[in-house]
């Protein structure tokens, strides 16, 4: 969904657009439990810092989350994967390259099937946001302390590794933003 707003900023009205939609995000796995990440950074911010992310974008109608998600890991990495179920659901509220973001996220988990890092359809935004792809272990993304999206990664990866998938979708909305709609 799309829309547009003015916010209230501090010390007056500043102009700053509204993208409300659906999301699609994915928890990228190989046969050896890798997880696929992106390095990314704000084209817009760059005092923002760089992290590490995982694929995904909005979701197109009439689109499923699984749908958007397969999608997007494709567009973003030129991967393909057999998509899995929802393992995390959030309502996620940020702004990246001038644009306030207001999105109701799904996160599949996925195991990749084909393809290396070879995105294959970056929005103009996402191409210089994105700088590069690379498998992680569990073991090197928990002894790093890159800066990840979502935040705790860390903490919600270890046992989707080992094969325990929440089902319903857990909740992983960031404390201080409002619950994901059930």
């Amino acid at each position: 969904m799309w829309g547009g707003s003015w916010e209230v900023a501090s010390g007056g009205v500043s102009p700053l657009y509204t993208l409300r939609r659906d999301a699609a995000r994915v928890v990228l796995l190989d046969d050896d439990g890798r997880i696929f990440l992106m390095r990314a950074s704000d084209p817009a911010h760059h005092d923002k810092g760089e992290w590490w992310e995982i694929p995904g974008g909005g979701i197109d109608r009439p689109e499923t989350s699984a749908q958007g998600a397969a999608r997007e890991l494709y567009e973003e990495t030129g991967m393909r994967a057999e998509i899995g179920p929802c393992i995390w659901r959030q309502h996620a509220v940020f702004e990246f390259g001038g644009i306030h973001f207001d999105q109701q996220e799904w996160v599949h988990v996925a195991r990749w099937t084909e393809g290396t890092y070879a995105p294959t359809h970056l929005e103009a935004l996402e191409a210089m946001a994105f700088t590069e792809g690379r498998w992680w272990t569990l073991d090197e993304l928990l002894a790093s302390d890159v800066a990840t999206l979502p935040r705790r990664l860390r903490e919600l990866l270890p046992p989707i590794v080992a094969g325990e998938l929440p089902d319903p979708p857990i909740d992983i909305t960031e404390p201080g933003t409002a619950p994901v709609d059930s």
